[in-house]
């Protein structure tokens, strides 16, 4: 039997990014356009929703209509000073994703700065062997986050990662969805859901979906979890080829 490759979302599922970073960052991007495009902060925050709304991240937006370089915006609305006091993960969690058999990646929309700085701050950076961040999810030139189906399998085959090996732990349904119809193996951490719809909070990079009633579980779903120590009990009754 092949072990497997797991790919772990960062945000709302190591940690409760919700109550921790998405407010800040929010704020932060909407100071960003403030500066950078010379608008009103009532502009601004219009303008963030909108292209949130529209493209499903502020970012694309910014970048398709003003010009915006991805590697600026991420840069000065993550800096976010102080944050590693916040940000907490459950001491049994982190003993079962450490105890966890197979290879295990983080697949994030942030920044690659960001998340490493996150991973350090919750003891979680030898646990895992690499960073896969929104800066490496560009197909043709274009940036493509999650929930983008050739920006995942572009990634995958440059890691050289198997689809059919691949589980991917996430908090949001449509990046589940997308992986899910390319062949991996999706598990729907609610964990932190209830804290982040009370945010109401768009996030970076893709839209944060109300999920709805999370005692459903959708057909692209094939394990729910509330805590990273069930992948143990999931995994093993999971054999792959």
């Amino acid at each position: 039997m092949s072990s497997p490759i797991w790919l772990f979302d960062l945000d709302n599922t190591l940690h409760d990014a919700s109550s921790a970073v998405f407010g800040r960052i929010n704020v932060s991007m909407t100071d960003y356009i403030v500066r950078h495009l010379s608008v009103t902060r009532p502009q601004a925050e219009a303008l963030r929703m909108q292209y949130w709304r529209r493209y499903g991240a502020t970012l694309l937006g910014l970048e398709k209509h003003h010009g915006i370089r991805a590697a600026h915006f991420l840069a000065e609305t993550h800096e976010l000073p102080g944050m590693e006091a916040h940000l907490h993960i459950p001491p049994a969690d982190r003993a079962a994703l450490y105890r966890l058999p197979g290879r295990k990646f983080v697949l994030t929309n942030a920044p690659a700065d960001y998340a490493k700085r996150v991973l350090t701050a919750l003891d979680l950076a030898s646990c895992f062997e690499g960073v896969i961040s929104i800066e490496q999810m560009r197909v043709f030139g274009a940036l493509r986050p999650k929930p983008d189906a050739r920006s995942l399998r572009h990634v995958l085959a440059r890691f050289k990662l198997p689809l059919h090996r691949c589980v991917l732990v996430e908090d949001t349904l449509s990046n589940l969805k997308t992986a899910h119809a390319l062949g991996l193996r999706t598990v729907w951490m609610q964990h932190y859901l209830g804290a982040r719809a009370k945010a109401r909070v768009p996030g970076r990079a893709h839209g944060i979906q109300m999920e709805g009633r999370l005692h459903r579980r959708p057909a692209w779903v094939c394990a729910r979890i509330r805590s990273l120590k069930a992948l143990h009990a999931w995994s093993t009754l999971q054999p792959l080829p």
